[in-house]
């Protein structure tokens, strides 16, 4: 079972001032959080379920198959989480096609990702629980606007080499799908052109 660990805003603040992931700074500034194009994606291992069945998920591991669709919702089974979890399930095969790993994560309801991998995700793919936000909060995807932290609905696309490709920070869940998957599609034609050229 997992544990929901609670980080206070004190610690948090503490956090932000210690440099992460090889240099990378953490902003407490919840509209400008999300790590940039061309930054390395910090490395990480959460527990978490795909088709209400349990995993550990690895970023270093996933890569090595491919680019990774990463995004984080606040919690699971609220409105907006829900409907980005349906858009991202219908899309699926789209993200797929372009060899990429599709996985969200949340620090909210952790208790139920299970259920919301099955229900919600449709079975399409992983969930993963972030105690305390940490995983958030090493991406500059934490909203300290909450008594407990929650994710930031923000959504990354990483290449294979641990590259940022892609960021977006919003609070429509349906441009989580459109932007991620279009620059998944400009990353996979601008690698073709570079292997045709030699």
């Amino acid at each position: 079972m997992i544990r929901k660990s609670r980080v206070s805003k004190g610690l948090l603040l503490s956090l932000l001032a210690v440099p992460f992931c090889a240099g990378v700074q953490l902003t407490c500034n919840p509209a400008h959080a999300a790590l940039s194009q061309g930054a390395n994606a910090p490395d990480f291992t959460l527990h978490g379920a795909l088709a209400g069945k349990p995993i550990l998920f690895s970023l270093k591991a996933a890569l090595a198959k491919g680019p990774v669709v990463l995004y984080f919702f606040p919690a699971a089974f609220t409105p907006g989480c829900t409907q980005e979890a349906h858009d991202f399930a219908d899309a699926a095969d789209q993200f797929q096609s372009e060899g990429a790993t599709l996985v969200g994560i949340t620090a909210g309801n952790m208790d139920r990702v299970a259920e919301f991998s099955k229900v919600e995700c449709r079975d399409r793919f992983a969930v993963l629980a972030d105690p305390g936000a940490l995983t958030a909060i090493l991406y500059h995807s934490v909203n300290t606007d909450h008594q407990t932290l929650l994710s930031q609905r923000t959504s990354y696309v990483i290449a294979p080499d641990g590259t940022i490709l892609f960021s977006f920070t919003g609070n429509d869940p349906e441009q989580h799908v459109t932007k991620t998957l279009e620059s998944l599609k400009n990353w996979q034609k601008g690698k073709i052109q570079e292997e045709s050229r030699k």
